[in-house]
This record gives structure tokens, C-alpha cells and sequence, in this order.
């Protein structure tokens, strides 16, 4: 049991959190949602925390007061973009309180360094966001001082530490709708995650690991044409302040205090957004958004003197993405809504393009069905809806999407989509595309399986609760007390003579074993007809059926 850290242990902490930071910076940069001049979160992160283990290796002393400072200096000095800015303040706030430390630490102290760290990077940001890395660190430090009193044990505390905050990171998308859209948790807070595992690997001796466990994470969706899409349909003229601007304020004069540093900050927020300043009388960082960089510099020129000076043209940058997205848009794209991931996937094999969730018991707005659409980087967009339900929603979505034209397919089921998708031919026009698409939804039948939910009497079925029942699009055909009979009944009601192939699609409640042994008696009663089975994972039914 380890009740104590001393500063070796420390410095292994921090040096151990960068390395972690840095062996699986791809995978946090493939979380960010937009492609600003900022750069990539995990990129910035891991620049940022490289140069606090760098000044901090530079340090001969092995006092905490040393080794902090150090690390705090070195964490501001190679900070990199917004994450990599209130990464730093982060440590700046931990360091705060670890400096103070004589020989060690223990677990209550650390939970009060994690305190000072919120306390400090919130203070950083101008406007604080929820959502963010901001909102992980600060539901990790209200619990940590809880959790430090049942944890004397360093590795026992940090795995706590460490499921609040994958429980806190797991909450992102609800609170930053940007972020559900994208289908991904905070970049940020992933990262600031990363980091924590790399300190419980040092404190329990373990190696460093690329493999950071997944279910934290929100379902992840395709990339929009490997950039976001909320960016890329942005006009223009949305861009309220053009330009990035970035710097240090260095050798400040010796009449600057800290009360001037807070006054810089309150005249950068008066010409623009985004604001962070920070530092001490040693220099200042600063990152503004606005449309007057050279005022934002002369102000700061009232401090002392500039360095790494940075100027970026959002406006520009936005125009460039939007040129090569324009350059690289194909004629047709497809967009299906289903419910189900086993579903999704074979519509995706298809060719599909996207596809968003929906069906029977959840139909999706017409705003939502714009909005997939909008992603899709095809002047034209065939929306399969596979619900009856759903296909008003989608002719509504046409006047609410730009540069892209809506064709809705009417098919009411999943097999209809699957039958559309298909022979969709790349080659051919828009016209011709719909018009097969169109008819070839008339060679499927298609039923579902499922139970009844009260008691009830309807198409000549007297129905308990808990019956199941077969039906189609227009009524219920069979109904029996186990799965197996009631869909081959299912299937002799809906079967002609036309029929050459029967599909089954086995639900979220039903294994492949038994999906196998029933297309196997399927097979037997249906000699004719050529059977498959495959996983759909759609709710509420057991079974879809496709006849074809």
C-alpha cells in the first residue's frame, strides 16, 4: 500500500502523464469536432505537457518547490491552443499546492491540489464552457476529496479518480450538443483522462498502454468528409471575429502587477472572444479571437514586449475548407434510418453513406434528417426513411438543407432500404437511379415479430399481453406462444410463389444460435427458397423477415 508520494514519485507522475499523452495523441486528435487554426486537441496537449517534463528534467533541485514551479512554467511556456492552455493552468493549480509539500504527500492533499487545479483553469477561460475538459477536472475534484478519505492508497484512489471521470467524460455530449452531433466525447477531456492513467501507471509500476478503455465513449460515428460539418456549412459571414491571435507578453515592465494582467484580459474580451490570459510577472500568455489583432497587441505592448507572435485567418481557412470540400463533392450519396447496429452496418456495406438512428418506436425530426443530409458531401441525397412514419419527416426535410437536393424513397421497412440501396448504380443519373430505387421496393415483403403489449382483439386475433404475433405493414397475420412458430407462420401467410429468397434478421433479445437453428427450420419448410440469417440488433422485434 502506498499512503505517500515523495518528489521522485512526483516527477515519475508527471513525466508518466506526457508519455501517455503522447503515445495516444492520434487517437485524441480524431475526437476533435472542429478543424480550427487552433490545432489538433491531442497534439496541443501532448506539445504542452512535453514542455513541462522538459524545463522540469532541466531542474537539479528535488524539492517540490523546485520541481513545481518548474512544471508550471514549463507546462505555460509550450502551451498550445485552448486545450493545451487550460491543460496547463491544470497543472499550474495542482502544482500550487504540491509545492507546499515537504517530504510527500498523501491522497487528501492531492484531492486538494486537484481543486486548486479547477479553481485555476476555470479562472483561465473567459467564458466557461460545460462539456469540456473544464467540466471533467471539476466533477474528478469534487468527489476526490470524498474519495480520498476512503483511499488512503494511492492506485485505490486514482482508479476511483479515474471512473468519476469517465462517468464525468461520458456526460460530455449531453451538455455540448457540438459534441452528440459529432458523435464523440470532449477531445479535451479524453485527453485530461489519458493523463490520469499515465499517473496511476506510475504509482502502480504499470507499463503505458495505448489501448484506453472505449466505453467512456459516446457511439462513434463516420467522419463529415474527415473535418466537421458544422464548420463546413458555416456562411461566412457567421464568423464573428476573423482572426486567431496568440503571443507571450515577456520582459514585463516593472511597473506591471498582477491587477494589470487582469486588465489586459478585460480589454482583449471587449474587441473579441476566446479569450485566455495568463501568467504571472515572469510573462503572460495570451489567445484571442478578434478582428483587431493589431489593438489586442498594442494593449499588451503596455506591458512589456512581444514574442511568438501568431496571426491566423479563420475567414481564410474557412474558405480553403469549404473549396476543397466543393472540389471533392460527388453527384449522389444515400442516407438510411434504421434502428439497429447490426442494421446500420449491412447499410453500410451497402454504400451507404450515413445512416442515423430511428425507427418504429423513435422517429427523427425533420431538422435531424436535414442535418444528416447536410453531412453527406453529394450535391444529391437519396433518404431511405423504412418507416411509414418517418417518410413525411424526410419530404419535410427538403426545404431546410443548402447546396443539397432531398430524393425520398418511400420505403416503409428496412428490407425495402436494403433492396434500394442496392441497386443504386454510381454510373447512372439521378433520374434513373430514383426510378429503380422506386420499383425495386415493390419485390419485397416484409414482416416483423414482436409481442403484444395488452389484451385486445384485431384482425380476427384475440390477443393477450405477451402473445407473439407476426404482421406486415397492414396488419397482424399470425400470432403463437413461442418465436420460432409464429414467424414460419409469419412467412406461410406472406410467402407467393414469386418468393426465391427469405432473409431473416435477428433483434437485440435473440442470439445467432437460435437465429441459426431457426433459419434452419425455415429452410426445411421452404425448400424452394433460398434462406439467410444475419444480426440486425433492431429493438422490439424479434425477428424482421424479408421475402424476395
Amino acid at each position: 500500500m502506498q499512503k505517500t508520494l515523495n518528489s521522485t514519485e512526483f516527477r515519475k507522475m508527471v513525466a508518466s502523464g506526457a508519455r501517455m499523452l503522447e503515445i495516444n495523441r492520434a487517437d485524441i486528435d480524431a475526437k476533435n469536432v472542429f478543424p480550427v487554426p487552433d490545432g489538433d486537441t491531442g497534439t496541443n496537449m501532448s506539445l504542452t505537457l512535453q514542455s513541462a517534463v522538459k524545463e522540469m528534467n532541466a531542474c537539479s533541485s528535488n524539492r517540490f518547490q523546485e520541481i513545481c514551479d518548474a512544471v508550471s512554467k514549463g507546462a505555460l511556456r509550450g502551451a498550445r491552443g485552448n486545450s493545451g492552455v487550460i491543460s496547463s493552468q491544470i497543472f499550474r493549480g495542482i502544482c500550487s499546492v504540491i509545492k507546499d509539500c515537504n517530504q510527500n504527500f498523501d491522497t487528501k492533499t492531492f484531492a486538494k491540489a486537484l481543486e486548486a487545479g479547477t479553481k485555476v483553469a476555470y479562472s483561465a477561460v473567459s467564458i466557461p464552457k460545460e462539456g469540456t475538459i473544464l467540466t471533467v477536472i471539476r466533477l474528478m475534484s469534487e468527489s476526490a476529496s470524498k474519495l480520498a478519505s476512503k483511499n488512503k492508497d494511492f492506485v485505490d484512489f486514482f482508479k476511483a479518480l479515474i471512473a468519476v471521470g469517465d462517468e464525468a467524460l461520458a456526460q460530455t455530449p449531453e451538455l455540448l450538443p457540438v459534441l452528440k452531433k459529432a458523435g464523440v466525447v470532449d477531445s479535451g477531456g479524453y485527453g485530461l483522462m489519458v493523463i490520469m492513467r499515465g499517473f496511476l501507471a506510475a504509482i502502480s509500476g504499470e507499463d503505458i498502454v495505448t489501448d484506453i478503455p472505449t466505453e467512456v465513449q459516446v457511439k462513434e460515428k463516420e467522419p463529415d468528409f474527415d473535418d466537421n460539418s458544422d464548420i463546413i456549412n458555416l456562411d461566412l459571414g457567421e464568423i464573428e471575429f476573423a482572426y486567431c491571435t496568440e503571443f507571450f507578453v515577456i520582459n514585463l515592465k516593472q511597473q506591471t502587477t498582477l491587477a494589470d494582467i487582469d486588465k489586459l484580459k478585460e480589454k482583449l474580451m471587449s474587441i473579441g472572444d476566446s479569450v485566455i490570459c495568463i501568467g504571472d510577472l515572469e510573462f503572460i500568455k495570451v489567445h484571442v479571437h478578434t478582428n483587431t489583432p493589431g489593438v489586442a497587441l498594442t494593449y499588451a505592448l503596455e506591458l512589456g514586449e512581444l514574442d511568438r507572435l501568431k496571426i491566423e485567418n479563420m475567414l481564410e481557412e474557412n474558405r480553403q475548407l469549404k473549396k476543397k470540400l466543393e472540389a471533392e463533392k460527388k453527384a449522389m450519396g444515400m442516407l438510411a434510418i434504421c434502428a439497429g447496429e447490426g442494421l446500420a452496418e449491412i447499410f453500410k456495406d451497402l454504400m451507404v453513406d450515413r445512416v442515423i438512428e430511428g425507427g418504429q418506436t423513435m422517429n427523427p425530426s425533420a431538422q435531424d434528417i436535414a442535418d444528416a443530409v447536410q453531412k453527406i458531401n453529394a450535391s444529391n441525397v437519396f433518404v431511405f426513411p423504412n418507416n411509414s412514419n418517418i417518410i413525411l419527416a424526410a419530404e419535410q426535410a427538403k426545404g431546410l438543407v443548402n447546396n443539397r437536393t432531398i430524393h425520398v424513397i418511400p420505403t416503409k421497412n428496412v428490407p425495402q432500404g436494403f433492396a434500394a440501396a442496392l441497386v443504386f448504380n454510381p454510373e447512372a443519373g439521378v433520374p434513373e437511379n430514383k426510378t429503380n430505387m422506386t420499383h425495386s421496393i415493390d419485390n419485397v415483403a416484409a414482416g416483423q415479430v414482436t409481442y403484444a403489449v395488452r389484451n385486445t382483439t384485431m384482425n380476427g386475433f384475440k390477443l393477450k399481453e405477451g402473445d407473439i404475433i407476426g404482421l406486415n405493414s397492414k396488419k397482424i397475420l399470425a400470432k403463437g406462444s413461442n418465436v420460432d412458430d409464429t414467424t414460419l407462420d409469419l412467412i406461410r401467410k406472406m410467402k407467393t410463389a414469386e418468393h426465391e429468397m427469405i432473409t431473416l434478421y435477428y433483434g437485440e433479445g435473440v442470439d445467432e444460435a437460435s437465429a441459426e437453428a431457426l433459419a434452419a427450420k425455415v429452410s426445411e419448410a421452404f425448400p424452394d427458397c433460398d434462406v439467410d440469417f444475419h444480426y440486425g440488433g433492431q429493438p422490439v422485434y424479434y425477428y424482421m423477415v424479408s421475402l424476395e
